[in-house]
């Protein structure tokens, strides 16, 4: 099973009881925050969740798997994502 944004919009509807609308709004403005941040090359904390963070990958040597071809991969930045104690004992079920 898949959560999605809707799902997301939904539980904030069902929980807290703001309208379908208001919560649309909520959750779209959280991500962009995050999205946001992220642009800017900060690391994102959320308590209790984990951390987000862009890290930059240097240019490297690469091979082609078709042809046995060496490339060259150029620099790029990744998303991380590292779980916090507190998620990773929740999935572990030890609450």
């Amino acid at each position: 099973m898949t959560m999605t944004k809707a799902d997301l919009i939904e539980a904030l509807h069902r929980r807290v009881g703001f309208s379908k609308k208001r919560s649309a709004e909520v959750v779209a403005m959280i991500l962009e925050l995050v999205k946001e941040a992220l642009e800017r090359g900060e690391k994102v904390k959320i308590s209790g969740f984990g951390n987000f963070e862009v890290r930059k990958k240097a240019a490297r040597r690469g091979r082609n798997p078709q042809t046995g071809e060496t490339i060259m991969i150029s620099e790029r930045r990744v998303l991380t994502f590292k779980p916090s104690q507190v998620l990773k004992d929740r999935l572990n079920h030890r609450r």
